[in-house]
């Protein structure tokens, strides 16, 4: 006798008692489509930009350069190696900052997510300084730190922090009660408990907040590098338009847009592993 396995492209006979794995599915037409969409948009504006400056001349060189103009900046200051080190140094602010506020982030996270008198004591404090802009802190941080490189890395960690605060402690408060008597009947306590149990069952918003918290720190870094600069793609805007080089400004800004979306693209990927692994 034989049985069939539904499910592949056409009906397979499996002799009754035997075991066959019915292969996975490969990358549908649809999938192909979407990975095809998603350069759809940034081709489209690449055309449209291009359209409407070197094409109809719709804006004039000082009001929006050409994609041509904007490369050959781009050019210019990468034969030198100033946008190298432009990058470099941006993305070690970045990456510093996001580091230590994402850590702290999940500290203090974890101690108001799980603990109702942190929370009573410490909530609506963190909640209203999360309400004030960013560049509020620079006056102090200048006056406080001074104007080294340790001021731009704390402004940074300050915006990563409470990305990772407010979506940790959410989702510590809601962690299913039963799942954690579990933990305890295995003999997980504090530290333990949290690591083995707590955390890993948070993973998704954990990761959430990781993700907004990186895209907040590119975000904090040009006012970061406001704070007595001289390198740094926040400083190379800056700098830019008091010399009005426009087509440096709009180099920045898509600089910090393709950095942005890299870092993303890796921590996405480590959310896919972290994800597997708990």
């Amino acid at each position: 006798m034989a049985a069939t396995v539904e499910g592949a492209a056409r009906p397979v006979l499996v002799p009754v008692g035997e075991e066959r794995a019915v292969p996975a599915p490969g990358p549908t037409r649809v999938h192909r489509w979407h990975r095809l969409a998603a350069v759809v948009v940034p081709l489209a504006l690449l055309g449209l930009w291009h359209l409407l400056t070197a094409v109809t001349g719709t804006f004039a060189p000082y009001q929006l350069p050409s994609p041509a103009a904007v490369w050959a900046a781009g050019t210019e200051l990468a034969a030198d190696g100033t946008l190298w080190t432009h990058v470099a140094i941006s993305t070690q602010r970045v990456l510093l900052g996001f580091a230590v506020g994402a850590a702290a982030g999940l500290a203090v996270g974890a101690l108001v997510g799980l603990s109702r008198w942190a929370d009573t004591l410490l909530a609506g404090t963190v909640g209203a300084l999360r309400a004030v802009p960013s560049l509020a802190w620079v006056p102090l941080l200048i006056l406080w730190i001074g104007i080294n490189e340790d001021s731009k890395v704390t402004l940074i960690a300050i915006g990563a922090f409470f990305p990772v605060y407010t979506t940790v402690a959410s989702a510590l408060r809601h962690v299913d009660p039963h799942l954690v008597e579990v933990g305890r009947a295995y003999g997980y306590r504090g530290v333990g408990l949290l690591a083995r149990v707590q955390l890993p069952a948070v993973t998704p918003a954990v990761a959430a907040g990781l993700r907004l918290a990186l895209a907040q720190s590119w975000l904090f870094l040009v006012a970061a590098e406001l704070i007595a600069s001289s390198m740094g793609l926040g400083f190379l805007l800056t700098d830019s338009q008091n010399n009005g080089r426009v087509d440096r400004i709009l180099l920045a800004i898509l600089a910090l847009a393709v950095l942005g979306k890299a870092t993303d693209g890796l921590l996405g990927v480590a959310e896919r592993r972290l994800a597997k692994r708990w």
